[in-house]
């Protein structure tokens, strides 16, 4: 084994990055550079005399960034998230080896959203708010029980996985749509698989735990809030863009949509993780989101759990470890790939 250092520029760092990646790093003889500022064009020259850059949700690796990259003999892109819909992978091949954390404490995001999903309905957030000032009335708190309601998840990973079996914890009937169903739980017997027109009218609760592709860009749109059950309550954990924003809040004011419980956002990545409290909120559709009542919005937090930074940390360096000591591809998103063979059967994305 070579074990050479490997120099890594990290971008969009915050506070709670360092101490994993740096534990980890150090242990495996990776050095980072932390950088506050996300990777765009026009901030890719930090990356001069790195082997490669680490990225995350809202870095911008598009076409000009990749050959930014790729002219500073940055030969890797290392995300330390499961999401690439940030990257444009087909003008990476070539270029770029690109490497993420396909998985990483499902359990984090799962409670998230089960967390998210009782303070709604039991208006957690509300009679919090009210006993700060000593305000102990129970007007307008009436909740819901979940045990019997039916939830639809659509996307039944990892992450879609955990969320389920919480539920079935909470006594929920489940319905799943996946495009491509896991055999066990299709045969588990307390999961039944539907279509999306089944699940959108059957169910009380939706969670959302899908990747951003071309055919879940607004999965949640006017004509799927059409079909929904009234009142139901919307969960998106996941990425922003699987929901139009504009379709869920037209949503919300016909009552169509009983509650939305929102981590993510499609326009967020000028937003979430700063501190906009300054600042006035240009993005009317997010405003107007936050301002209604029935109404929760957590800055795509749903990760941020030490056992998960954990997780990303030490996944990232065994993948750049990987990658340079062996010269071959960790995980099935590398483009390039360490054996040409592979990315040439398709077995790369």
């Amino acid at each position: 084994m070579d074990n050479k250092n490997i120099k890594i520029a990290f971008f969009d760092t915050k506070p709670y990055d360092r101490p994993s990646f740096e534990k980890y790093g150090k242990a495996n003889n990776v050095s980072f550079k932390f950088f506050e500022a996300k990777l765009n064009e026009d901030t890719a020259e930090l990356a001069h005399g790195f082997d490669g850059v680490c990225a995350f949700v809202n870095d911008t690796v598009d076409a000009a960034v990749i050959d930014r990259l790729e002219s500073l003999g940055v030969s890797v892109l290392a995300l330390r998230c499961a999401g690439f819909n940030n990257v444009d992978m087909k003008h990476a091949y070539g270029k770029l080896h690109v490497l993420r954390v396909p998985a990483y404490s499902p359990y984090a995001v799962a409670e998230h959203t089960m967390a998210l999903l009782l303070t709604s309905i039991r208006r957690i957030h509300k009679a919090y708010l009210r006993s700060r000032d000593f305000n102990f009335s129970l007007s307008g708190l009436v909740g819901f029980d979940l045990h019997g309601k039916t939830v639809g998840v659509i996307g039944t990973g990892r992450i879609g996985r955990a969320f389920i079996d919480i539920c079935l914890g909470f006594g929920m009937k489940v319905l799943a749509y996946d495009k491509y169903p896991s055999p066990d739980l299709q045969n588990d017997g307390r999961v039944r698989y539907v279509e999306l027109d089944t699940l959108f009218s059957e169910s009380d609760v939706i969670s959302l735990h899908c990747p951003l592709t071309d055919e879940t860009y607004h999965v949640i749109d006017e004509k799927a809030i059409e079909r929904f059950k009234k009142g139901v309550v919307l969960l998106n954990t996941s990425r922003g863009a699987l929901v139009d924003a504009e379709a869920l809040l037209a949503g919300i004011k016909s009552r169509k949509v009983g509650a939305a419980c929102l981590d993510v956002y499609e326009e967020e990545a000028d937003l979430f993780f700063e501190d906009n409290s300054g600042h006035i909120l240009e993005d009317d559709t997010l405003a107007r989101l936050i301002s209604m009542p029935n109404v929760i919005v957590t800055s795509h937090q749903a990760f941020l759990t030490e056992e998960a930074l954990e997780n990303i940390a030490e996944t990232t360096v065994n993948n750049l470890r990987q990658l340079f000591d062996t010269s071959s591809c960790p995980n099935e998103l590398c483009y390039r790939g360490g054996v040409a063979e592979d990315c040439k059967s398709g077995k790369c994305f």
